[in-house]
């Protein structure tokens, strides 16, 4: 189940092996926040993920993973087990969520799944919220597994240059992407990785619901990429958030898992000196 419909997670709202995280997070030059928007309301029983929270404060790239025993313990600590099937949603419909499908993924929990269409969906069908800091469960035990092969690093994508063993896919928009447009975080030139290809995230997207677009429009998208089918795909956008968007899109078209360049172009242009 990597998606779950509104519908269905308000028939198991009450179920007690389903934990839902509110995963909401803003570009910084949105000026929004998160963490405030869920005080304000929330899905009730979810808990608030705190993206830059979870992210490694000793690494350069805005939102590198944790290692896996931080991660660990962290997650323990939001009362969230092994055993759980975990539903993610955000604030924009589909936009940051599918971060922390692609997270528990890689620290090898596979019982989790997107709320298509997140919190818009749900306010737009009057469903029933809460207010206030959430829910609060006991601490537990998360026991990780890391799938390492659902990571690229700086150095991956720079050797692969030369090597063309995989094809990188970006998720920024097409201004961002050509350098048109400025980059929301200060002093990075826009751009883009050679040889890469672009694929605005909000394109996999149905702008009226915010849930993804049917089976068969995602996989024309790919097909227009014109993506040579003997390489793998890795997906990358500013800060490795939108990334998973696309990573999730293809995922819903191919069944295959999704390779993130972790730390995206935030990254690459900082060791690239594409900076102003």
């Amino acid at each position: 189940m990597g998606l779950v419909s509104t519908d269905w997670l308000r028939k198991n709202l009450i179920n007690k092996n389903i934990k839902i995280l509110d995963c909401s997070w803003h570009i910084p030059n949105t000026e929004r926040s998160g963490k405030l928007e869920f005080e304000n309301v929330h899905i009730p029983g979810a808990i608030f993920f705190d993206i830059d929270e979870f992210s490694d404060k000793n690494n350069e790239a805005p939102h590198a993973v944790l290692p896996g025993n931080i991660f660990s313990e962290m997650i323990g600590n939001l009362g969230i087990s092994n055993q759980d099937h975990v539903i993610v949603y955000d604030a924009l419909g589909i936009f940051s969520s599918p971060r922390v499908w692609w997270m528990l993924n890689y620290y090898g929990h596979k019982e989790v799944s997107i709320l298509d269409g997140g919190l818009v969906k749900w306010l737009k069908e009057k469903k029933e919220t809460e207010v206030g800091k959430g829910r609060k469960y006991p601490k537990t035990v998360f026991k990780v597994n890391e799938n390492l092969s659902l990571l690229k690093t700086y150095h991956d994508v720079k050797n692969n240059i030369s090597q063309n063993s995989f094809q990188v896919i970006d998720a920024r928009s097409k201004g961002r992407f050509l350098g048109t447009e400025p980059e929301p975080r200060k002093n990075l030139q826009s751009g883009s990785i050679d040889n890469s290809i672009n694929l605005p995230w909000n394109e996999c997207i149905d702008p009226e619901t915010k849930c993804f677009l049917a089976k068969p429009i995602l996989e024309k998208k790919f097909k227009s990429l014109k993506i040579k089918p003997e390489l793998p795909l890795v997906f990358s956008c500013g800060s490795g958030v939108a990334a998973c968007v696309i990573g999730k899109a293809f995922n819903i078209v191919s069944d295959k898992e999704a390779v993130i360049y972790d730390g995206s172009w935030s990254e690459w242009a900082l060791k690239e000196g594409l900076l102003i």
